[in-house]
């Protein structure tokens, strides 16, 4: 989608710290942290958010997953712990119309998260 700005970032059109990048998905530090280490996890194909996702979509979801667990190991968040947040829609937080993970941890996170 031309105007998405991970779909922008996805393309290379706007600079990101990457940290993960496969086939099907690609991973990059949050310019706005809110924990210690804030990674956004996106699918490469736009989908818009949770509720958009379909079955034909399985694997995608499934290498989402994997690659979340993957970069949270990377990063030294496996052994103590980490949280993934999906927001979804304007009550659940979402700003931006492109589903993804938001991958917190390097501290002690609590509850409820607001």
């Amino acid at each position: 989608m031309a105007d998405c700005v991970f779909c922008l970032i996805r393309d290379g059109e706007i600079p990101s710290e990457r940290v993960y990048e496969d086939d099907d998905v690609l991973a990059f530090k949050d310019v706005n942290p809110q924990a210690p280490v804030h990674v956004l996890v996106i699918p490469k194909k736009h989908i818009a958010s949770l509720n958009e996702i379909q079955v034909d979509d399985g694997e995608l979801h499934t290498q989402l997953l994997l690659a979340t667990k993957a970069i949270a190991a990377q990063l030294n968040m496996a052994e103590d712990g980490y949280r993934v947040v999906v927001n979804t829609g304007d009550y659940g937080g979402q700003t931006v119309d492109h589903l993804h993970f938001h991958l917190l941890g390097g501290r002690s996170l609590t509850w409820p998260p607001g």
